[in-house]
């Protein structure tokens, strides 16, 4: 019995490069030069410092071109509010959210179960298997879910026959 899995996943070199990259351009601009303005990367947590508001949103237009140069998905990021540090420093967490959230996943199992295609559709830890008889019915799954989820990266991977 086909199947395939729905995922959201993040490349993380590609991610770290994007970084290393926007880090080196803003200490190379000149609205940038003297300030303490600087990218910084944990795991899935991207943390913006900046002296004003105005070049922390510099910053993110610095970075969202390189991330989506190195082939990132920015419909990943799940932006922090701003928040004020010592003095008038500003400091930003963008979240980098990886693996299909429970809500979102009851969402697409519910699309599925809806559209009345002969599949199965299973919730599996950040993940959402679908399978189904034909490999022509998983087609028409996957151009569906495709067209109904547009605010969140999906992948359609890990296909068996």
């Amino acid at each position: 019995m086909p199947s395939f899995d729905i995922m959201s996943e993040v490349d993380e070199v590609a991610l770290r490069n994007a970084v290393d990259v926007a880090n080196r351009k803003i200490g190379n601009r000149y609205d940038f030069k003297g300030s303490s303005a600087r990218i910084e990367q944990t795991d899935k947590l991207l943390t913006l410092f900046a002296d004003s508001d105005f070049q922390l949103e510099q910053m993110i237009a610095v970075l969202l071109p390189e991330m989506t140069g190195k082939k990132v998905d920015v419909r990943c990021l799940d932006y922090g509010e701003v928040l004020k540090v010592s003095g008038n420093k500003v400091k930003q967490d963008i979240r980098v959210r990886v693996g299909i959230e429970q809500d979102l996943a009851k969402k697409i199992v519910k699309l599925i179960k809806d559209s009345k295609l002969k599949v199965q559709a299973a919730i599996q830890g950040d993940a959402v298997r679908v399978s189904g008889a034909k490999r022509d019915v998983l087609q028409e799954v996957i151009a569906m879910v495709r067209k109904t989820i547009t605010d969140y990266p999906l992948q359609f991977g890990n296909f068996r026959d």
